[in-house]
């Protein structure tokens, strides 16, 4: 199966420093641009997923509704395992409150904030579906609409990378990674669109293909 995994469109919360969670914000007034540049990319790739997947949240299926249609694939799928990450009562505050106020923010994976979960169990839920997606699409390739902590937790699983050292790593708007597995393993790694800090930081270097 090939994964082409890329991040939702920007909304007012990604612009003004606040944390989103499993809350939702409304889309900035230029938010299809980024879209449409992932668009031309697949385009120019010659990208035909045969499935979109999306997080079940608003900012996320906007963008998968959206590209499923222009794919001519109908309604796309929305899941919970693809969520961002529940910060539960510090949704809504402002990243440097929360930094501040908790130091475990984005430093400890294992951390689970109050009223919400922990980075390390976002990373589970999500690894679990594209596991599970590895098996049943086994021949085709599916387009996912996920969120920046579930990408940094999906790549740090599957390219092997210690999960703390990777929570703040930057992941454009315009980021489309691609995941090729062999059954439930992670074959191949390569990145079409802007990349991202895992690549700019040099901690991944592309094509990454597995031992």
């Amino acid at each position: 199966m090939r994964t082409i995994l890329v991040r939702h469109c920007k909304t007012l919360f990604n612009v003004s420093g606040l944390i989103m969670g499993w809350v939702d914000s409304p889309r900035v007034e230029n938010w299809l641009e980024d879209i449409l540049y992932i668009e031309a990319v697949l385009q120019q790739r010659g990208a035909h997923p045969d499935q979109v997947y999306s997080s079940a949240l608003g900012r996320a299926r906007d963008t998968a509704d959206y590209m499923s249609g222009k794919l001519g694939q109908g309604s796309a799928r929305h899941t919970q395992q693809l969520n961002e990450i529940n910060y539960g009562s510090l949704s809504n505050k402002s990243k440097k409150w929360v930094a501040a106020h908790y130091p475990r923010h984005k430093k400890d994976p294992d951390f689970v904030y109050p009223g919400g979960e922990s980075f390390s169990q976002m990373q589970s839920r999500s690894v679990a579906f594209l596991q599970d997606m590895a098996l049943r699409h086994e021949s085709e390739t599916i387009l996912c609409v996920a969120h920046a902590g579930v990408i940094r937790g999906l790549l740090s699983h599957f390219l092997h990378l210690d999960f703390a050292l990777q929570l703040k790593r930057r992941i454009s708007h315009r980021y489309i990674g691609v995941l090729d597995f062999s059954g439930t393993t992670c074959s191949a790694y390569d990145e079409w669109g802007e990349p991202s800090g895992f690549v700019t930081d040099g901690i991944v270097t592309l094509p990454e293909h597995s031992d």
